[in-house]
C-alpha cells in the first residue's frame, strides 16, 4: 500500500489508540523480546526503592514501537523512510496512549514525492510521552 501525492494534504492528521491501560505484562514482554531487562522496567522494588521512582515504567523503545504504527497504518510498511523520536516522559502501567500523525509538508525530490510527517503521542491525561519526526514515499 503506497499512497499517492494526491492522497495526502498538508495539514491532514490521523490519529490511532495505540494502547488502552498498558499492563506491565507487556511491559515484561517487551523486556524478553529486547532484551532490555533494566529493573527500572521489570523490577518494583529497585524502581521504587533505589531509583526513587513511582513504580516501573515502560522503555522508552516500546513507546516509540508503538507510535509507529500510526505511521505504517497510514503509509504503509514499505513507503516509510524515516522515523525519529524525542521522549518527553515516562510512559506508566495503566496508560492509554493515542498517538498522532500530522502532514507538514510534501517534497518533489529526485526519487518522487515524500510528504514530512510530525508525531505526537499522550496519555489519557493529555500528558506528552513522545515526539518526532517521519518520512514517507508518496506515489507521484
Amino acid at each position: 500500500m503506497t499512497l499517492s501525492v494526491d492522497d495526502v494534504k498538508v495539514g491532514e492528521t490521523r490519529e490511532s489508540v495505540l494502547i488502552d491501560d498498558l499492563k506491565r505484562t507487556r511491559i515484561v514482554q517487551y523486556a524478553g523480546a529486547s532484551g532490555d531487562f533494566n529493573p527500572l522496567h521489570t523490577d518494583e522494588r529497585f524502581a521504587t526503592e533505589v531509583a526513587g521512582y513511582p513504580g516501573v515504567f515502560a522503555h522508552g523503545m516500546l513507546t516509540m514501537g508503538m507510535t509507529g504504527r500510526v505511521l505504517t497504518d497510514w503509509v504503509g510498511i514499505e513507503s516509510l523512510l524515516t522515523f525519529g523520536v524525542r521522549f518527553k516522559a515516562q510512559v506508566w502501567p495503566g496508560d492509554t496512549l493515542t498517538a498522532t500523525a500530522t502532514v507538514e509538508s510534501v517534497e518533489d525530490t529526485q526519487a518522487g514525492p515524500v510528504a514530512h510527517l510530525s508525531l505526537r503521542t499522550v496519555t489519557q491525561d493529555g500528558a506528552e510521552v513522545v515526539t518526532g519526526t517521519a518520512t514517507a514515499r508518496l506515489e507521484p
